[in-house]
């Protein structure tokens, strides 16, 4: 996760031509996404150099998102107000980029919906228990993909895989996921320390 996240990686794949039965577990899927309000979870992130991480995550839709990592790892991220911020003390850096430039954007969205505003269906997979759906959106020039993976009983996102332009994978993968909130506001800012900062976009 961390600046995987933060990395606009859209691909420009071609739409998957969906049958009635992807038509109907999309729709299923919508409905679940968008009853989300509010949750919490621990989650294990997977790097593409196979090391791994945890920590706690908090979600309030639409638009926030809070994850923070186990100790020894110092990193923060924070999405907010339109803005998604990765803050790295080891390197003495703040990254703020736009959330809607983020694959979170379609998670963290008021309405999801993942065939309108850009949004498109690449590929849905089907093994025993479990879906994934890959996604891409339409006016992205970076090349990358965004899979969602759900276990299917009951229907519940159980992890996210971000591949990069480079085909690199970073996978997060939720546990103990228990509905929650509202959260305050203040849970979803971040107070800008004494550090050097990029802004993207």
């Amino acid at each position: 996760m961390g600046m995987s996240l933060l990395a606009p990686t859209w691909a420009q794949a071609a739409p998957l031509a969906l049958t009635p039965a992807d038509k109907t577990l999309v729709a299923k899927v919508e409905t679940y996404l968008n009853a989300q309000k509010g949750l919490t979870a621990n989650f294990l992130q997977v790097s593409a150099d196979g090391a791994t991480r945890t920590g706690k995550a908090w979600l309030q839709r639409p638009g926030k998102m809070r994850f923070v990592y186990d100790p020894p790892d110092p990193q923060l991220l924070v999405a907010g107000f339109g803005l998604l911020v990765y803050h790295d003390p080891a390197l003495n850096q703040t990254t703020t980029i736009p959330l809607s430039s983020t694959p979170l954007s379609i998670l963290l969205a008021p309405h999801v919906n993942l065939e309108s505003a850009g949004v498109y269906i690449t590929a849905i997979n089907r093994q025993p228990g479990q879906v994934d759906i890959s996604l891409a959106r339409t006016h992205k020039e970076a090349a990358g993909s965004l899979t969602l993976s759900f276990s299917t009983d009951p229907l519940e996102l159980r992890a996210w895989v971000v591949t990069d332009a480079q085909g690199k994978q970073t996978s997060v993968h939720l546990y103990d996921i228990a509905p929650a909130g509202p959260f305050p506001n203040s849970l979803f800012q971040y107070n800008q320390p004494s550090a050097p900062s990029t802004v993207g976009g």
